[in-house]
This record gives structure tokens, C-alpha cells and sequence, in this order.
């Protein structure tokens, strides 16, 4: 599988200070991926930008929407393009720096990476790479720069109760930094899904592990955004929390009648993603 079938979508919401810069990093870092960028009518003018660079750049793409839909809506919208145009990987990047697109590779390494395996649904059988990879702060080598220490403790505590409310054997729940193959998009049901922020990684996440998914964790170092202001609101906490404690309710009775039967999440070790070494959550 070639770069040129991977998507990295970029959803932005006044980010025409930070969008130039992600882009030529991305480009640079991995090269044949391709970039598609999903601005939601931002007021700064992020969208006349993302179409410059679009007009310039045969590997960049964007999508116009109307209005502030939010984040969730815009990974639906720009999943939905990619696979009308058979893109076989997809990547979730944060506009703003947060995610390095130089860690971009340990992303797709494990996306494609035979020792892994991938249950087959209709078979039982396990074999190929994983179906989704998750950019984790929060697994050993992950790091998290230029953060107060309230802030790492809510965002550690919130990812620990989602964890325990769902059940979900992974280090970090709600980040960001995220790669799907197409039919793992297919088979979650991203269309479907409705949640908003980081509500909607949950979500994805959530789905992905109840399907039997195979899931991999790969270490990151999230950097906190320099330029710009931060979307995150009070509301989206609200909703994450509301979201995760129903699911959690409506997911109990499996889990304790053991009827659910999800493929085991895999860390990967830092030191080792260039030479295979596993560690089964």
C-alpha cells in the first residue's frame, strides 16, 4: 500500500495562522500522503487559505462547508470524500500543531504492519495489520509538552473514566491522533455517528472496539498550540461525560454476562516500531 492511498483530513475552524505551517510539515514528513482539509466557513479566512494551497499543491484538497458544524461532523464529511475516491488509509490531524505530523509514520507503520492481525468477522480468522492506531499521550513514551498540571490531570482523568465506563483497555480515549483504514471506517459506521469533540473519539473508539476492531497504540508527544485559540468549551465536556456514563449503562449487561468478545488492544514500544515488538494490553 503506497502513501498516495492515504488521506490525512485536517478539519479547521479559524486556523489561517496554522494551517500553512501543518500542511508543508505533513507533506514534508510523509511524502506521497495526501491532505484534505474540511474548513467550516471560518471568519479569518482559513478557507481562502486552504484553497490556495490547494491550487498549488496537486497532493492538497479542500472541502467548503456552510457554517460552524463542528468536529465530528467534519471527519464524517471528509471520510466521506475520501472513500467516494477510494482512499485506502485515513489519519485524524488536529490543525493546530498539537499533533506532530513528523510521528505521522509510527501511524501507518502500524496500520500496516503484518504482526499485528485483524480479525476476519465472518471467519474468526486473524491476520494482516491493524484496522485502527491511536496516537497515545498517555502510553509509555507518550508525552504531553507545555501543559499546566490541571489540565493533564482532567484530561488523564476524563480518558480513566471513560476507560472504566466502557470498558475499554487503551492509555488514552480522547485523543485525536487517530488512523483508520477504509473498512474499519466501513464497518464502525462512521456516518452514523454523531457525536461531537471529543465525544465523537470516544465514540469512534468505542464502536471500533465493540466491533472486534483490531486496535494498536502507538506513543506521541502532543504539543499544546502556539498560535490561535483552543476549541474546546465547557459544552463539549458536557456532552462527552453525558454520552459516555449512558453508553457505559447500556454496555454493562455484555460485560458482565462476558458476551462481548473484542480483539485485545496492542501497545507498541517506542524503542521498537521499526523493529517489531508487541505488548498485548
Amino acid at each position: 500500500m503506497t502513501n498516495a492511498s492515504t488521506l490525512v483530513v485536517i478539519p479547521t475552524y479559524n486556523e489561517r495562522e496554522n494551517l500553512p505551517l501543518i500542511a508543508a510539515r505533513v507533506l514534508q514528513s510523509v511524502p506521497g500522503v495526501h491532505i484534505l482539509v474540511v474548513d467550516d466557513d471560518s471568519p479569518d479566512g482559513t478557507g481562502a487559505v486552504a484553497s490556495a494551497l490547494a491550487s498549488g499543491h496537486d497532493r492538497v484538497h479542500v472541502l467548503h462547508r456552510e457554517g460552524k458544524q463542528g468536529l465530528g461532523a467534519a471527519y464524517r464529511a471528509g471520510f466521506a470524500w475520501g472513500l467516494a475516491r477510494d482512499y485506502e488509509r485515513f489519519v485524524e490531524l488536529d490543525a493546530d500543531g498539537s499533533h506532530r505530523p513528523e510521528e505521522l509514520h509510527r501511524l501507518l507503520d502500524a496500520l500496516g504492519r503484518g504482526d499485528l492481525g485483524s480479525r476476519d468477522m465472518g471467519s474468526g480468522a486473524v491476520s494482516g495489520g491493524a484496522d485502527v492506531v491511536l496516537g497515545s499521550r498517555w502510553t509509555p513514551g507518550g508525552a504531553v509538552q507545555n501543559w499546566p498540571l490541571r489540565r493533564r490531570l482532567l484530561s488523564r482523568a476524563g480518558s480513566l473514566y471513560a476507560r472504566l465506563a466502557l470498558g475499554l483497555p487503551v492509555r488514552d480515549v480522547t485523543g485525536g491522533y487517530r488512523a483508520f483504514t477504509a473498512d474499519a471506517l466501513r464497518r464502525i459506521g462512521y456516518d452514523t455517528v454523531l457525536s461531537q469533540g471529543y465525544c465523537f473519539q470516544i465514540d469512534m473508539l468505542w464502536r471500533a472496539y465493540s466491533t472486534g476492531l483490531r486496535i494498536a497504540e502507538v506513543p506521541i508527544t502532543f504539543v499544546e498550540r502556539v498560535l490561535g485559540e483552543s476549541k474546546m468549551s465547557s459544552g463539549i465536556v458536557s456532552e462527552a461525560i453525558a454520552r459516555v456514563t449512558v453508553w457505559g449503562l447500556q454496555g454493562l449487561p455484555a460485560r458482565v454476562l462476558g458476551t462481548r468478545h473484542p480483539m485485545p488492544v496492542t501497545r507498541i514500544a517506542l524503542e521498537t516500531l521499526e523493529t517489531p515488538s508487541i505488548v498485548h494490553a
